[in-house]
């Protein structure tokens, strides 16, 4: 039985004072005006163990863009997965869920691997709702960077983990935000994050995935259950222009914390451009 998730996390967002670079270094000053968020725990909350690994997000805003970091601790970086809009979850990845309107639908998803592989994807409703993914769809003008400490894709050594950098453009949106765009100070946007990590062992010096074991899912806000795609349990992104740490969050207390309707497995029809190829996805 799914378990009924606390209060979904909200960050406050600062508006930057310099355009970050976006080459996933994150040593630049003005990511120092942006908080770390709390460490990433499991999708199902207090029904699974803590996250072997700790992942961490930061934001940042101007009239241009969203910028968003990520620290992903990890003992051994791999990917293999090179195709732009390819199902990068089948690699670890890190994910950005985005519904700008709170409506619970035209929400958008990005994710990344380390090789700075991504998909970017609109979804017309959650799939539970008979929503079908448009692979089609792009974030124009996205920017996206990886810096790896370590080597990728070498078994031989120990890493440290990988960054993620990306820089969203307001102008990417305005056909599915809903909303004004660039946003308002404390304008509140409903947002998560999502890490996907396998299982593996190595072959003759090769990652793989551990056959028929699944896979982890760590998140920002938990869902309580093993399903991303419910925007109404996703945490709340708070802009903010005033001085940084003067501003503390404003969570609605009336957020509803009901148990989700029974999850539907199978498989779902998902859109790129003018092809369609079945997929199961939590």
């Amino acid at each position: 039985m799914p378990s009924i998730p606390p209060q979904p996390r909200g960050y406050v967002c600062p508006r930057t004072l310099g355009t970050p670079a976006v080459d996933g270094l994150l040593d630049e000053r003005v990511w120092g005006h942006a908080p770390w968020s709390e460490p990433f725990t499991d999708i199902e909350a207090d029904l699974r163990p803590q996250p072997l690994f700790e992942t961490r997000m930061r934001m940042l805003w101007d009239d241009e863009a969203l910028y968003i970091a990520a620290r992903l601790e990890e003992p051994h970086v791999w990917a293999t997965i090179t195709q732009h809009d390819a199902v990068i979850y089948h690699d670890n990845d890190f994910e950005v869920f985005l519904d700008p309107s709170g409506r619970g639908h035209h929400y958008v998803e990005l994710e990344v691997n380390p090789l700075n592989t991504t998909w970017d994807l609109l979804l017309t409703h959650p799939y539970r709702s008979g929503g079908m993914a448009i692979s089609g769809w792009e974030f124009e003008g996205l920017r996206t960077a990886v810096h790896v400490d370590g080597s990728l894709n070498d078994s031989r050594d120990t890493d440290t983990g990988w960054n993620v950098e990306i820089a969203i453009p307001w102008n990417s949106m305005r056909d599915v935000a809903g909303v004004v765009l660039p946003p308002r100070d404390g304008d509140q946007w409903r947002i998560n994050f999502s890490r996907v990590e396998w299982q593996h062992t190595v072959v003759d010096g090769d990652y793989r995935k551990i056959p028929d074991t699944p896979e982890y899912n760590w998140v920002w806000s938990p869902q309580g259950v093993i399903d991303m795609h419910r925007p109404e349990r996703w945490g709340v992104l708070q802009f903010s222009t005033a001085a940084i740490g003067s501003v503390k969050f404003t969570g609605d207390p009336a957020q509803p914390r009901k148990r989700p309707p029974p999850l539907r497995r199978g498989p779902f029809s998902i859109s790129t451009g003018f092809l369609h190829f079945p997929i199961t996805r939590y």
